[in-house]
């Protein structure tokens, strides 16, 4: 009995000290690496717009009238002065004859005042009296033309008109809304700034607007205007910046989502994974001399996949950029790419070498 324990306790000193071999002869994990470069990064500004037409006017009837004719087809496009609606104005007409009547019959009293005057059978009151008669007569025709020209609408700028809501024969009264006319060839876009940023905008800056219509075309535009006041209720300011629409996808109403490059600036960067976080605090690791050695860095904004290195490290230091997760500190590692150590004596004897 008392063999076969020596045997046992002999075959499990010589297991354990086999492990113990085997454990000191793990490899170095394998790493990759780069040195660190500077890169770009850009203090980007974000905000929310709504999106208004260039022009945009909602056309109303002067008068309580019937709407004769309709000029204008859904969605169309309008002329500058070009007749949207017409509503009857045939009692006008009547009255602007009437009144073109009266002032041709003032008009020849008083040339016959006048040559009466000259020959001194006309006194210098009944010729004022008569000049007062014809202007008055001339005004009530001009009253009649422009009451005529009230009821004829026409599109104060080119654009597009809405979708029509009222139909010739249909009697509107003053106010009631007939179209609606929007020049959208280019879009404004008001969105606002908190008081603390207003040093990263200046007018004529350029700045890129995504809608989620159109959430893979970003539209370029420029800062137009800055508010001169600020919003004292809400600390912000007003910014207005004008987009192109040549094609016409952009339509008012719309929320756009505002970037506005402010500041650029050349720093350290490393790829996002080759940072490691602990709480609140950093870490990269560092190659040299076969082992990654953890150094503790303060970082800055993270872009395009980098993170930007405020301090801690040097440019050209070679930081570990995947396999972070498999190190400590001071442990040796092996570079992906580099050369493997030459087989052993026996390892090529069994190859036949």
């Amino acid at each position: 009995m008392r063999p076969i324990l020596s045997l046992c306790l002999l075959a499990l000193t010589l297991a354990s000290c086999g492990g113990e071999k085997e454990k000191k002869a793990r490899p170095p994990a394998l790493v990759e690496a780069a040195p660190i470069t500077r890169a770009t990064f850009t203090d980007t500004l974000e905000a929310v717009g709504t999106a208004l037409a260039n022009e945009q006017v909602v056309l109303s009837a002067p008068v309580t009238e019937r709407i004769t004719s309709i000029n204008f087809a859904d969605g169309a496009q309008v002329s500058r002065g070009q007749v949207i609606a017409t509503l009857a104005v045939g009692q006008e007409r009547a009255e602007l004859a009437a009144a073109e009547a009266q002032a041709l019959q003032a008009n020849q009293q008083l040339e016959r005042i006048q040559a009466l005057k000259k020959r001194g059978f006309a006194t210098v009151a009944s010729l004022d009296q008569q000049v007062a008669a014809a202007n008055s007569a001339r005004a009530n025709a001009q009253l009649a033309r422009a009451s005529i020209g009230d009821r004829i609408i026409r599109a104060p700028f080119s654009g597009w008109v809405s979708l029509r809501t009222v139909s010739p024969g249909a009697i509107v009264t003053a106010g009631t809304a007939i179209a609606t006319v929007s020049d959208i060839s280019r879009i404004k876009l008001d969105f606002t700034v908190p008081e603390t940023r207003l040093s990263m905008i200046r007018e004529g800056q350029p700045i890129k607007a995504v809608s989620s219509a159109y959430p893979d075309r970003p539209f370029s535009g420029t800062i137009a205007t800055i508010d001169p006041v600020i919003d004292p209720a809400t600390r912000a300011v007003r910014v207005r910046a004008i987009l192109p629409n040549p094609d016409k996808m952009l339509k008012p109403g719309m929320l756009l989502t505002v970037s506005v490059a402010a500041r650029q600036r050349q720093s350290l960067a490393v790829p996002e994974l080759a940072v490691v976080g602990e709480g609140d605090e950093r870490y990269l690791f560092i190659v040299a001399e076969g082992k990654a050695r953890r150094v503790k860095v303060a970082t800055g904004m993270r872009q395009n996949g980098l993170v930007e290195i405020l301090d801690g490290v040097k440019p050209g230091q070679k930081v570990v950029t995947d396999g972070v997760v498999k190190l400590s500190d001071g442990a040796p590692v092996r570079l992906a790419g580099e050369d493997r150590e030459p087989p052993k004596v026996a390892d090529r004897a069994a190859t036949g070498a």
